[in-house]
């Protein structure tokens, strides 16, 4: 008798594990997934809380593994939208992917607090990436070799800012990082460190350096006098519709009621 109860116990434990299972995959769920750019962070993270508010029956998902992998994700249906910091490339767009431009982000030159430089031309960061000035007191700084900090191959931050100083391939990094807030983490604790990272992620532990006299900001950017900018893209597959609910969320961000949220998390809404 007891060995009927305790089989029955388990049949039922394992029928209830299956439904349970069975509506976590229903197709009632309303989800929105998005994967890639880490400087994207702050700029998608407002707009899927503002999407969640509207609709309490979605869940909104954000997987920030940088914008080769986010290309990566959506090009194999295991996200609904992608999120890059640099254009979509030809052979991309080829294989079969859209980019659609949310936002413009500055790319912030970034230094220690403690480092009495403050503007730097474009000329000088490419020099100074390409291992050609080597010491703070080359460009005004104190006597102390510079430390180059930057991102891991394939992010979109680098990406851009490779492509503006025309340093593709030839920078001398001592360390190559997989995200913003690391980049941003190891600048602020090395007074001798530069780096780079999106001006919507900055924070007072370091010092944004203005580029050829122009500091960036929102208006500076938008009115492109601050050099060192690339678009914030959403990625999407050209044969394959997007969920109703995605869609959904993809409207909203790219509409006008999406502007003022876009500007709130420091960059400049490509409408």
């Amino acid at each position: 008798m007891k060995r009927t109860k305790k089989m029955f116990a388990l049949a039922a434990s394992a029928l209830l594990a299956a439904s349970l299972f069975a509506g976590c995959k229903s197709e009632d769920a309303k989800t929105v997934s998005t994967d890639g750019s880490t400087s994207m962070a702050s700029v998608i993270g407002a707009l899927g809380e503002a999407f969640e508010a509207e609709h309490s029956d979605v869940t909104f998902t954000y997987n920030p593994t940088g914008s080769s992998s986010g290309i990566q994700a959506v090009s194999e249906g295991r996200c609904d939208i992608g999120l890059s910091s640099r254009a979509l490339s030809e052979e991309e767009k080829a294989s079969g992917l859209t980019e659609t431009i949310l936002a413009y982000d500055g790319i912030a030159i970034i230094v220690n607090p403690e480092n009495p430089v403050t503007d730097l031309s474009l000329e000088q960061i490419a020099a100074i990436y390409k291992g050609e000035i080597t010491n703070w007191s080359e460009v005004g700084g104190n006597d102390a070799e510079i430390v180059l900090i930057g991102r891991e191959a394939g992010s979109g931050t680098r990406d851009g800012f490779e492509s503006v100083t025309d340093t593709e391939d030839v920078c001398k990094y001592r360390q190559e990082l997989t995200s913003t807030g690391d980049v941003i983490t190891t600048v602020g604790s090395n007074p001798d460190a530069i780096g780079y990272a999106s001006l919507a992620s900055v924070k007072d532990s370091i010092k944004v350096l203005a580029v050829d006299g122009v500091t960036p900001s929102e208006a500076t950017v938008k009115d492109g006098s601050y050099a060192v900018q690339r678009p914030f893209v959403l990625v999407t597959k050209s044969d394959t519709e997007l969920s109703e609910t995605a869609q959904e969320f993809f409207d909203f961000i790219t509409s006008a009621d999406a502007v003022e949220l876009i500007s709130g998390a420091g960059v400049v809404a490509a409408k």
